[in-house]
């Protein structure tokens, strides 16, 4: 009987000690979130819809969700704010900011304060190269400086005779998009296309963001007037793009590209495309509606952009590209081919055979090997 009971007493302690056994061998990043922060759907609805995306597949537990504001020029400290407050839950290990507006540099400053463990990934930033690398764990952004060659090639093909650019003085305070601007004009020279300097007003200034749409949807036919409908529009604000796609639909000028390429980028509002709850986020349904609207008013070929949607792969696979490190898998905080992997695999939802190219940003020789330049396929519509 005495044996029996220290059997029984033996049983219950290796019962008792189980799930402390199982606690002590649980990884550290089981109870893990990641933040991301986006645009308003005012800003950039696709921005906001791929976080919301993600959230769907990781799980709400999983993700936290911040906007910054509208009018975030004006309000730094509220940008500040919102993203260090995502930073100060400790279960978040990973940060997806895009886009990376002015004010982020300094959020990164003071998330790393208290928080020097967080992988940030930052997409499509309106600050310094130099001075967002240096914060940021991983850059990402569409390669501007090629497009600066691409665009003017893309337009030329669809029969461009002259290139309009809308932008502002804030836009044009950033490095890589100025340098595309002259790029623009200098490609434009070289195949021949009139370019054309416009300024239109900051949806970040006192007009807003309707002041700026209504002056884009006044100008481009006073433009088209001027210089015919062999004329390409491109605007580097993506505020701009449902009003600027409407008037050149409307005008029947050409629009090579969005700002930030991809087929959800102003065209479904712009050209009212019903998309049955099935096929949201379908980018081969939308595609196929876009042509048959374009085919409708004899506008096959007069508007394109890139099949693969460039911020909401920045949000998604920049994702994805997280949970990896947090759970592991990828090791170092800058693993360019594990990134990859995120992209191709993203791509795929839109064609096996899609090219994404990656290359770092140089500087005048200085490269930095976390600051990736994204450039795709053209597809047109």
């Amino acid at each position: 009987m005495r044996i029996l009971k220290r059997i029984f007493a033996l049983t219950l302690v290796v019962c008792m000690c189980v799930p402390l056994l199982t606690s002590c061998g649980k990884k550290e990043s089981d109870d893990w979130k990641i933040g991301i922060i986006t645009g308003t759907v005012a800003q950039n609805e696709e921005e906001y819809r791929a976080a919301q995306d993600v959230k769907k597949k990781l799980g709400d537990d999983r993700v936290v969700l911040q906007t910054y504001p509208e009018k975030f020029m004006d309000e730094q400290e509220t940008v500040i704010a919102n993203i260090a407050g995502v930073a100060s839950d400790p279960q978040v290990k990973a940060l997806v900011i895009c886009q990376a507006v002015p004010g982020t540099s300094a959020a990164i400053d003071k998330v790393k304060e208290t928080r020097d463990d967080l992988l940030i990934i930052v997409g499509t930033s309106g600050e310094d190269p130099a001075m967002i690398a240096e914060r940021a764990d991983v850059c990402l952004q569409t390669d501007d400086l090629g497009m600066g060659y691409a665009v003017i090639e893309q337009a030329k093909k669809m029969g461009a005779e002259t290139f309009v650019h809308y932008s502002f003085p804030r836009h044009m305070s950033y490095a890589l998009l100025a340098a595309r601007r002259e790029l623009f004009r200098e490609n434009c020279e070289k195949q021949g296309l009139t370019f054309v300097d416009a300024t239109a007003p900051d949806p970040t200034g006192d007009a807003g963001i309707s002041g700026s749409q209504q002056f884009i949807l006044e100008d481009v036919p006073k433009k088209v007037a001027e210089y015919g409908e062999d004329t390409a529009f491109f605007s580097t604000n993506c505020a701009m793009q449902t009003p600027l796609i409407k008037s050149v639909y409307d005008e029947h000028a050409i629009y090579p590209q969005p700002c930030c390429p991809s087929p959800f980028h102003g065209f479904p509002s712009a050209l009212e495309v019903n998309m049955p709850e099935e096929n949201k986020g379908d980018a081969l349904y939308l595609i196929e509606e876009l042509r048959r609207i374009l085919a409708e008013n004899d506008m096959t070929g007069r508007m394109s952009t890139w099949k693969v949607p460039i911020n909401m792969m920045f949000i998604e696979a920049g994702a994805d590209y997280a949970v990896k490190w947090i759970e592991g898998d990828v090791k170092e905080k800058l693993d360019t081919e594990a990134l990859k992997k995120s992209f191709e695999d993203y791509a795929k939802r839109f064609a096996d055979d899609l090219n994404v190219k990656i290359t770092e940003y140089d500087e005048d020789g200085t490269v930095y090997d976390n600051y990736l330049l994204i450039l795709s396929d053209f597809i047109d519509l």
